[in-house]
């Protein structure tokens, strides 16, 4: 892939005198564009600066352009919208099912949104109000209506010929799901279960009563949680009173996944939402400024602690060379501790008992770590300024800073969850900050306490 991206990015470069691409080059550029997945157009898009991108976004045939909306990142996705005209977006929206053109609407210019649900069938359009009827983070925001439904009370065989009538099976179908005549699910028949049994058995005899089933309101990603569990490929989704009103696919929930992931390595950054790399300045500076300045003033509150000992440093020289080997090691085994208690917490491990339990475990090893390599930094700077105090003195300060590094740790996150928060959104800049300030604070206060 990134061999294409480098040959379409050459091709891009040989435009002539004018700044216009000689007409071989594009046609070179479309063949390229041609071969490839929505998804591959979608990468090179991503991976492109706004000019370029825009160039490439052009030579795409239109009949792909929706296709290539849903998979680029909704940073890029804005970026390529704001370049169509109002009939680009109503062609692109016409070749879209109703559960991709729920996720694709908002990011379209609202005026255009009543021609666009106007073009639509009644069907249509009521499905795609049910899927923007939720928040982005349930289940019936992400949900597919298109799938294969059948009685209980016919035979594997009707099954067959009806199954032949069609076209194309929807895409991820697995299993058939199975109905009542009040639209009550029932059952679901798996694919294989209904190639390998005699086509004269009834539906209701070789179906499989007890299934997954969720519902519209649920959490996306304890879902996604659930598809990983149970090896699942598709799943349907009722209502309250158990009618089946659309399914789930393992298309839709590895996107959760991802999703969820970047989400939370960027929230531990500080960052508040994703970023196009090549975004302009004014937007990078945005989505970055409001930790930058949380992580100044924490700075700040770390020089102001390493002032208070200004006499101490000034007396013993070594105190300066060794305190950041203090709040280095402390951040580092407070951000191993802080990932391993946000991944629990986002995999729902966690509860008021076993927090306590995890704290008690993160102190015993951090004890048992500062004790190890705090007695090795210790020996070191023994050897090094031929001072055994000031070696205990390091040993003691790393100790007392992985323990305040593994409070904070499982702290920080667990009440971040409290209070409602995300428990990732800048744990990173708040460990950090905890154990700069509490490590130089321990070290240079133990080195004034014992050795002045």
């Amino acid at each position: 892939m990134h061999d294409r991206l480098d040959l379409i990015v050459e091709l891009l470069h040989r435009h002539e005198a004018d700044g216009r691409l000689p007409a071989d080059v594009l046609i070179d550029l479309r063949q390229q564009l041609d071969e490839l997945h929505p998804a591959d157009i979608a990468f090179i898009l991503e991976s492109l600066p706004l000019d370029d991108r825009l160039a490439i976004w052009q030579l795409v045939k239109a009949d792909r352009d929706g296709e290539i909306l849903l998979e680029v990142s909704d940073a890029v996705r804005e970026s390529l919208i704001a370049d169509m005209d109002r009939h680009e977006i109503l062609a692109a929206a016409e070749t879209l099912d109703a559960d991709e053109l729920a996720d694709l609407v908002e990011d379209l210019p609202t005026a255009m949104l009543p021609e666009l649900m106007a073009g639509l069938d009644a069907q249509q359009r009521e499905q795609v109000q049910s899927a923007l009827s939720y928040e982005d983070d349930q289940l019936g925001a992400l949900m597919d209506f298109e799938m294969v439904t059948i009685r209980e009370d016919v035979s594997l065989e009707v099954v067959l010929r009806y199954l032949r009538r069609w076209d194309e099976l929807p895409a991820q179908t697995d299993k058939l799901f199975v109905i009542n005549q009040d639209n009550l699910l029932t059952g679901v028949l798996p694919l294989h279960w209904l190639l390998v049994n005699a086509p004269d058995k009834m539906v209701s005899e070789v179906m499989a009563p007890d299934v997954n089933t969720f519902h519209p309101e649920n959490d996306a990603y304890e879902v996604a949680q659930a598809f990983e569990r149970y090896d699942l490929v598709t799943a349907p989704v009722v209502d309250d009173h158990g009618h089946l009103i659309g399914r789930i696919t393992i298309d839709a929930m590895v996107d959760v996944i991802r999703e969820e992931g970047e989400s939370e390595a960027l929230s531990r950054a500080g960052l508040r939402e994703e970023e196009d790399i090549f975004a302009s300045v004014w937007a990078s500076l945005r989505n970055r400024w409001s930790w930058l300045a949380i992580n100044l003033v924490t700075a700040f509150i770390a020089s102001r602690v390493i002032g208070l000992f200004e006499n101490s440093i000034e007396r013993l020289v070594a105190l300066a060379a060794l305190m950041p080997i203090v709040a280095g090691i402390g951040g580092n085994s407070g951000n191993q501790t802080i990932t391993m208690i946000v991944r629990a917490l986002a995999l729902n491990q966690i509860t008021a008992e076993s927090a306590k339990r995890l704290w008690r475990k993160e102190l015993t090893v951090s004890l048992l770590n500062g004790l190890i390599w705090g007695g090795v930094i210790g020996l070191v700077a023994w050897w090094l300024y031929d001072s055994l105090s000031l070696g205990l003195v390091m040993t003691a300060a790393m100790t007392l800073n992985l323990l305040l590094a593994a409070f904070a740790g499982v702290g920080i996150p667990v009440l971040m969850t409290r209070f409602g928060r995300d428990p990732a959104l800048g744990s990173s800049v708040l460990i950090t900050a905890m154990t700069d300030s509490g490590g130089f604070f321990i070290f240079l206060g133990l080195a004034s306490i014992f050795l002045m």
